[in-house]
């Protein structure tokens, strides 16, 4: 199969690698699409690298045993590859795993870990069966795509009686106004790209505004009544829309970073204790949620149709992550085996 390879800043090249076999739970699944997340600064910073993406849907094309996916059914792809016994991995929140495997050292395969490539190597109960009339396409929206703003959705409990604040409009932040649509949420977003605002505004935001703006945080008051947004969600990354969402999310509001991100001061007086404010980390969503999630994208499909803006063949991925590079893009989505 082919692979991805990342071998100096901004070059890439596509090489062979065995393909991958089943061998105990673990299953190949062919990759038909695999969305694209942060893989691009890789690609920019030119670290060596052939394991690119975590991010995939397909169809299973071997099994080692009977298990809970077969031969010919269409699957996503869930991230990592934890333990399957812990407490984590029992209650569905797997990614918190202490005890990630190495699959290639458990399947006894040389290749295998990547998505940017034709096949996936994965444990069957990692993958969700996509429903029939659910497209590959879409189902493949449920890893990154939608499911971190997802996991924040839930964790936050958000409904229409909540007004949102999204900070980066990326195809997470972008998600995450589907994601919030979905619930009936009034949502704003603060995004730099004129791209992505436009892009926001046409996934159902109420208004996006532009951080540069010294007077955005006024924006916002202004837009909620003066009394600031119920829940913040942060996909930007940067300290000033981490500072922002603070600032902007009333007294007794919920916060939700989600981007990742580095240092952050925070008042602990000021910020936390005078404004009540409850502050959630999250990653990813529970997989017991399943079926919350097909939900979700079932009764969005149109909007999805919209945040995926770019398809590319495997062939083309570093045109792909050029065009990612300038921010004037949604969701951008690769097919290994050519669209």
């Amino acid at each position: 199969m082919q692979v991805a390879v990342v071998t100096a800043p901004r070059q890439v090249r596509l090489e062979e690698r065995p393909d991958p076999h089943a061998a105990g739970d673990f299953v190949v699944v062919k990759i038909t699409v695999a969305p694209m997340c942060t893989e691009y600064k890789a690609y920019r910073d030119g670290h060596y690298w052939d394991t690119f993406g975590h991010e995939a849907a397909g169809e299973v094309v071997e099994v080692a045993q009977p298990g809970r996916v077969k031969v010919g059914d269409r699957v996503v792809v869930m991230p990592q590859y934890p333990c399957g016994k812990c407490g984590y991995c029992l209650a569905g929140d797997y990614v918190y795993c202490l005890n990630n495997l190495d699959p290639l050292q458990a399947t006894g395969n040389v290749a295998g870990t990547s998505t940017y490539a034709h096949y996936v190597l994965k444990q069957d109960w990692l993958l969700i069966p996509l429903p029939d009339d659910i497209s590959t396409e879409h189902g493949s929206m449920a890893c990154c795509g939608l499911g971190p703003t997802f996991g924040a959705m839930q964790r936050l409990a958000v409904n229409a009686f909540d007004t949102l604040l999204i900070t980066g409009a990326g195809p997470v932040g972008l998600s995450g106004v589907v994601n919030a649509v979905f619930r009936g949420a009034r949502v704003i977003v603060v995004e730099p790209t004129a791209f992505r605002r436009e892009l926001a505004l046409q996934l159902g935001a109420i208004a996006a505004l532009d951080p540069t703006d010294p007077d955005v945080l006024e924006q916002v008051f202004d837009l909620t009544g003066g009394r600031g947004v119920d829940i913040g969600v942060e996909c930007a990354g940067t300290p000033q829309a981490q500072r922002l969402l603070v600032d902007a999310v009333r007294r007794r509001g919920q916060i939700a970073f989600v981007a990742e991100a580095g240092d952050f001061t925070v008042h602990i007086s000021d910020d936390l204790l005078r404004k009540g404010l409850l502050v959630h980390g999250i990653w990813h969503w529970n997989l017991a949620d399943a079926p919350l999630m097909m939900q979700v994208i079932r009764h969005s499909k149109h909007l999805l149709d919209r945040m995926i803006t770019h398809r590319f063949p495997l062939n083309r991925v570093q045109e792909a992550w050029e065009l990612q590079l300038t921010g004037n893009c949604g969701k951008v989505i690769l097919y290994p085996w050519g669209e």
